[in-house]
């Protein structure tokens, strides 16, 4: 795949993630908040577990990137699939991002953000990524929804909250993905 192509993940994960999609916007079509939580996995072994993250502060960030990586290293991990409620920008205001930015300093401070519902499912042949709006749904004030999420493909991602799982041993490295 090409960096930026858009699709679902291959069928062997969109299978394992599509539940849990469906189970985040079911939380929200309850009125309930969107837990941050990862779900790391084998899919050799069938052996999968959740990671509840904390993102109150710099060093809880750290500590649950940590938790995730021992997580994936103990389970020999072939995916992380991390849910989490996050603020973005409408799409209208995305060619402006780095302008906002600089005025607001951050999105969260920013006027126009929106409550977004991230999806980020890392494997070895790499990560695949959405992001859905999270919108009121009906005239509930409480309840809240999120369509179908678009998932785009990186080839590779920075940050925290990335590469979790452990390398392969094998020089030749992952199997191509077809």
């Amino acid at each position: 795949m090409i960096d930026g192509t858009v699709g679902n993940p291959p069928e062997a994960y969109f299978a394992l993630i599509k539940p849990l999609i469906d189970a985040a916007r079911g939380f929200l079509e309850k009125g309930e908040a969107l837990a941050t939580i990862a779900f790391v996995g084998n899919l050799g072994t069938g052996k999968t577990m959740q990671i509840l993250l904390d993102s109150e502060s710099e060093e809880s960030k750290d500590r649950s990137a940590m938790a995730l990586r021992m997580a994936a290293e103990m389970l020999a991990a072939d995916f992380v699939f991390v849910v989490m409620e996050v603020w973005g920008l409408p799409k209208d205001k995305m060619p402006r991002m780095d302008v906002i930015i600089d005025k607001y300093g951050s999105i969260s401070a920013c006027p126009f953000r929106v409550d977004m519902a991230s999806f980020v499912l890392e494997t070895r042949y790499g990560v695949w990524a959405a992001q859905c709006e999270i919108r009121l749904k009906g005239l509930s004030k409480k309840k809240r929804t999120i369509s179908e999420p678009e998932f785009t493909f990186f080839k590779e991602v920075e940050g925290r909250f990335s590469r979790f799982l452990p390398q392969p041993t094998s020089a030749d490295g992952p199997a191509t993905l077809h």
